[in-house]
């Protein structure tokens, strides 16, 4: 895999640590990273928040080597992260992104690209109905979209293939770093059996996208887009984007196919970041 470039996810439905185990474990984080762990009331949130983060300093660890007690993380003010260690100069465009939904959490990064990438779950919040739950979101479609979601009279189907376009727009809204105030509704995704993705914005086919959907099981997608760092909204391009790539070369690295996510237990994240054995 190209330099800079990773694809991890873990799956966490297996892992069930003690109370005072998750308590030293958060702690190997900085504070301001335990304050965001912490702020969850359910422990499975903050499960997933853990694991989200320790990605990202393992990540950003074997990227660069910079020791994880050395490396600075912020984040925009629409969330997206970024790297602030001087480092971080090798790869000028170097970004990520890290997602979690139900069992599982990911990370995907880029040294020259945008990056965005989101995992969606089909279970609904108090077990809402499928069709009652999407039905709240369905502004955020468009016509094309919306009708491709409700042709079948299976409501598991119609979520499933909500949840399949949910996680491309969100993909995309992470790699520019825009935040929840980018319009869902403004971006139609085309695709042949979630393959060969396309995306038109404000009506117009864009050529400077990649997108790659996948299934990770029968109740689980995950979604990654690719993009020119032009592309990027201001807030991120401030914080060390620097566009510098020539068109032939973008547009030839543009068209290979994306590679495969390695996958973690969260055992051998524990290990790998804090080296210590792990009695999970």
């Amino acid at each position: 895999m190209e330099k800079g470039k990773r694809r991890w996810i873990v799956n966490i439905s297996h892992w069930n640590p003690s109370d005072d185990h998750f308590l030293s474990l958060v702690s190997f984080l900085p504070s301001h990273e335990r304050s965001a762990v912490n702020r969850f009331i359910r422990f499975e949130d903050r499960k997933r928040a853990f694991v989200s983060r320790l990605l990202q300093y393992t990540l950003v660890h074997d990227v660069f080597g910079i020791p994880i007690d050395k490396i600075l993380i912020n984040r925009t003010v629409e969330g997206k992260p970024y790297l602030t260690n001087s480092d971080g100069a090798f790869f000028p465009n170097f970004n990520f992104n890290a997602s979690h939904h139900g069992n599982y959490v990911g990370i995907a990064s880029e040294p020259s690209y945008l990056v965005g990438f989101d995992i969606v779950s089909d279970s609904t919040p108090n077990k809402e109905a499928g069709l009652d739950f999407i039905n709240n979101f369905s502004s955020h479609f468009t016509t094309f979209e919306w009708r491709d979601i409700m042709k079948t009279d299976n409501p598991f189907d119609s979520l499933a293939t909500f949840c399949r376009y949910w996680s491309l727009k969100e993909a995309f809204v992470k790699a520019v770093g825009a935040g929840l105030g980018f319009g869902l509704h403004r971006l139609e995704f085309n695709h042949n059996n979630w393959t060969n993705i396309s995306v038109c914005i404000d009506g117009e086919e864009s050529r400077d996208w990649r997108f790659w959907h996948f299934e990770l099981d029968q109740h689980h997608w995950g979604s990654v887009a690719r993009g020119r760092p032009t592309e990027s909204r201001k807030s991120f391009n401030k914080t060390s984007l620097e566009v510098d790539l020539k068109e032939e070369d973008y547009w030839n690295e543009l068209r290979l196919p994306d590679e495969g996510f390695t996958f973690w237990t969260v055992e051998e994240l524990i290990r790998t970041a804090i080296q210590e054995p792990c009695s999970c």
